[in-house]
């Protein structure tokens, strides 16, 4: 039957999106839950205590503060223009009329088909896009938080150490998540090669995020909040 054809990548390539999407959903529990433990809530602390750092003697640290948004921009620049350049690559694969598949036929496992190929380039295409449409908007915020955090501060000001601080947060979480889904797309490039290697990589991954993500220790810590509303662990 046709099904048969398909099986392969029916099957692997969605368990190794849901290994990813499973690591990512305990990762955000254990952020929500045990913030300590992670990079990510030991970072989110840190930042919301930068601000306040920052605005308390701006006039010495203004040159500090917008040097290191704008390492931030950078960054979030480079991997914009990467996920844009791989769009664009994709996007001429797709439209040309060169089949790159007829030399793989024999190498590869899964189907075979244009139309899985057409498949293929498409799911990475869209996820190229979107990573690219995170990091766009992380600089946005970035840009936002570079300006004002130079604003006077005063008692009748709605630019307050909260406000800056929720937009570095956005900016950081929008660079995050576009980090994320170009890492996500990383196994994909090797669903033209076949789907195992998409399930493989999908599970080597796994220990390659644990320890980019979570600290050495018990993570037993918990970051909690002053009379004033500051955090401390």
């Amino acid at each position: 039957m046709e099904w048969k054809k398909y099986y392969l990548d029916v099957v692997l390539v969605p368990l190794g999106f849901l290994i990813i999407i499973g690591y990512h959903v305990w990762l955000w529990h254990k952020v929500r839950t045990q913030p300590a433990s992670t990079i990510i809530g030991i970072n989110t602390h840190g930042r919301r205590s930068w601000v306040p750092a920052m605005l308390k003697d701006i006039e010495k640290k203004n040159i500090l503060a917008v040097q290191t948004l704008r390492n931030l921009i950078m960054g979030s620049t480079l991997m914009a223009t990467t996920s844009i350049l791989l769009s664009a690559g994709l996007a001429a694969v797709i439209s040309s009329t060169y089949s790159v598949k007829k030399p793989l036929n024999d190498a590869v496992y899964g189907a075979h088909s244009e139309f899985m190929v057409a498949l293929k380039y498409v799911t990475l295409l869209t996820i190229f896009l979107f990573s690219f449409f995170c990091h766009t908007l992380s600089i946005r915020f970035f840009n936002q938080v570079s300006i004002l955090i130079c604003t006077p501060q005063d008692v009748m000001s709605t630019v307050t150490p909260l406000y800056l601080t929720e937009l570095l947060e956005k900016g950081t979480i929008l660079s995050t998540v576009g980090n994320r889904l170009f890492y996500s797309a990383l196994p994909l490039v090797l669903w033209i090669f076949g789907p195992v290697l998409v399930f493989l990589s999908s599970v080597a991954m796994l220990p390659v995020l644990y320890n980019l993500d979570f600290v050495c220790g018990n993570g037993k810590g918990k970051i909690m909040k002053n009379d004033k509303g500051d955090d401390y662990v």
